[in-house]
């Protein structure tokens, strides 16, 4: 089974961390709102496609501070919480849906993935993210990112 990444929309770091360390038993992010994907790391994969939709440079998106800040771990690294930048978050959510498979193409061109990824499958993930992203905003929320290995 390969790694398993949850982006979810929480209140602030500290709600966040409640949906990955669960103490009622629950299954990470239930209650939360997002959705799984089988790949799309945030710190790597989603780099090219940040400084694409926000403008930044790869160099000015890796020095935000909440560009895959690390707010929870458990065992011994299994499972991880990373922030994603509000930027991001704000940037998806004001993105015009039809640019987007072209910013997937362009995404898919970039040199993160190790074989050319289906730029169809990119455009999807990022109207899934765009979407989450357009709640969270209204909501007052950030995005996070869950990882299990």
């Amino acid at each position: 089974m390969g790694v398993i990444y949850g982006y979810f929309a929480a209140a602030d770091d500290d709600d966040a961390v409640r949906a990955v360390v669960r103490e009622d038993g629950e299954l990470i992010a239930t209650g939360y709102d997002g959705f799984d994907v089988n790949g799309a790391d945030p710190v790597t994969d989603l780099l090219p496609a940040e400084a694409l939709l926000t403008g930044r440079t790869a160099e000015a998106v890796c020095a935000d501070p909440r560009h895959g800040h690390q707010i929870a771990m458990l065992d011994d690294g299994e499972v991880l919480c990373l922030t994603l930048t509000d930027a991001l978050r704000d940037a998806l959510a004001n993105a015009d849906r039809a640019v987007l498979p072209e910013v997937a193409r362009e995404w898919a061109a970039s040199d993160v993935f190790w074989t050319p990824p289906d730029p169809e499958g990119l455009a999807e993930f990022l109207n899934r993210a765009a979407d989450l992203a357009s709640r969270a905003v209204a909501r007052g929320h950030r995005l996070y990112c869950w990882i299990c290995v």
